[in-house]
């Protein structure tokens, strides 16, 4: 008998990342719930959410994912331990999800429409200068793998002037590793004068 025909729930899964898995059959139990799948990854402190056909809903925290690889003729999946969640503490868990972004433009739309106006500030010297130092590496660099490792630094330069909170003593360090010459050391200068 194929273990999947025990499968009679579906369930969602929702991720601390804010990651959502919908349509998953499962086998919700007391104790464990089985899930045949080994193509999604469920951690510790995910949210196991069962619709119910009498329009209840339950909601699990994973204790434990108790994945276990193919054996034989049974498939990949798990054995999840879990905690049923009450009413409040469920609904508490499920808009407790943190989302970082950061970055020009940087936004999360979680079933919403954006109707919102993004500024960026973003220095146009820095952006100037920035291009020239690409043009001086491009000038004075006398070999392809040079030019290619001076131009990642100047990459990591500009992800820092990106940032919300560029760190001085990366810059200066950043622009310590470039090839030394005059033009060069003058373009990292006024980076370094923008702080």
């Amino acid at each position: 008998m194929a273990l999947s025909i025990l499968l009679k729930d579906t369930v969602t899964l929702l991720k601390k990342s804010g990651e959502r898995v919908d349509g998953i059959k499962a086998s919700v139990q007391t104790k464990k719930i089985f899930i045949q799948r080994s193509d999604i990854l469920i951690e510790t402190g995910d949210l196991i959410q069962r619709n119910m056909s009498n329009g209840g809903e339950e909601t699990f925290e994973v204790i434990d994912p108790g994945f276990h690889e193919r054996h034989g003729s049974v498939s990949a999946g798990y054995q999840i331990t879990h905690r049923k969640l009450g009413l409040p503490e469920a609904e508490k868990a499920i808009q407790s999800v943190m989302y970082n972004i950061s970055g020009a433009n940087a936004r999360v739309n979680n079933n919403s429409t954006d109707n919102s106006t993004n500024i960026v500030n973003f220095n146009s010297e820095v952006v100037e200068h920035l291009a020239q130092l690409r043009s001086e590496i491009q000038r004075l660099t006398d070999t392809p793998e040079e030019r290619i490792e001076a131009l990642e630094v100047v990459d990591a330069i500009e992800a820092q002037f990106e940032s919300s909170s560029p760190s001085k003593t990366v810059v200066k360090t950043l622009v310590g590793a470039l090839p030394s010459a005059a033009s060069i050391a003058s373009i990292g200068s006024f980076l370094m004068g923008v702080f």
